[in-house]
């Protein structure tokens, strides 16, 4: 089993990825997550020489990267047109992390604004199996992250933001490269509760757990030990029923944030 240690990286997010890693190698940091919708990730700035250099550096500096899609890109989406700009968006998404190498792409169950929540999950499952399918033929693992429950009188919810809401595509989705996700800091917001999530999936399906902190009641990335998850107990308690998979960092001082968890 390798150390803990060296299974904590954090998300780069539109950052330039390949200073990224040169920064996270520096650091040892050994898992990057990034995205590709705009800044210099961007999907059109991914020529042939770019993709040669940059599997070579991933290569030369060890480290093993993903793709993390968007959640504002509803993958629940049902009208004309827009419903097909959707599945092209996954498709070059899986297409760019197979060019690149990727291990795991990161998506999301889309959203609704409460009315035909049952066509729109169809249509979210169904877009995922799809997506799951291909990557399996890449060796590539499809994680579905558990977002951010709003406030109950919000008209806007996202699909996998509740342990019953995540479960229907946990339960209907079940090929071996269809992981899970874990967003600790999501799993902490409003009725959640961290270790309901864990209890109900277990740590088998778990492909990444992500880490950022908060104080129970609004979506925000607060650096660890700055809101009131207490990861030292969540992260003991993982690696103990098992857990043998990277940490991704979700917050703006990630060495500090590699302390505290390994300081603990």
């Amino acid at each position: 089993m390798i150390d803990l240690k060296d299974r904590i990286g954090f998300d780069a997010g539109d950052n330039n990825l390949e200073k990224m890693i040169n920064w996270g190698s520096k650091n040892n940091f050994k898992f990057i997550d990034f995205n590709a919708d705009y800044g210099e990730n961007s999907f059109d700035l991914w020529n042939s020489d770019r993709i040669t250099n940059l599997r070579k550096l991933c290569d030369l500096k060890e480290t093993t990267i993903g793709l993390h899609t968007l959640s504002g890109v509803n993958i629940a989406e049902i009208s004309p047109v827009v419903s097909e700009a959707v599945d092209e968006y996954l498709e070059i998404n899986l297409s760019l992390a197979n060019k690149l190498g990727c291990k795991w792409m990161i998506v999301h169950g889309g959203y609704h604004f409460n009315a035909i929540q049952n066509i729109r999950i169809e249509n979210s499952i169904r877009r995922i199996k799809k997506i799951v399918s291909k990557a399996k033929t890449l060796n590539i693992e499809i994680l579905f992250e558990n977002l951010n429950p709003e406030p109950q009188k919000s008209e806007f919810s996202y699909f996998g933001d509740t342990v019953d809401n995540l479960n229907f595509f946990m339960s209907e989705i079940t090929d071996s490269n269809f992981k899970w996700a874990f967003t600790i800091n999501h799993a902490n917001l409003f009725q959640n509760n961290i270790t309901d999530f864990w209890d109900a999936f277990g740590v088998d399906r778990i492909g990444e757990i992500r880490l950022a902190d908060n104080n129970g009641d609004e979506e925000i990335h607060m650096n660890l030990g700055e809101g009131n998850i207490d990861f030292h107990t969540i992260i003991s308690d993982i690696e103990q029923k098992g857990y043998q998979g990277h940490y991704s960092l979700a917050v703006e001082n990630k060495v500090s944030g590699k302390d505290y968890i390994l300081n603990s």
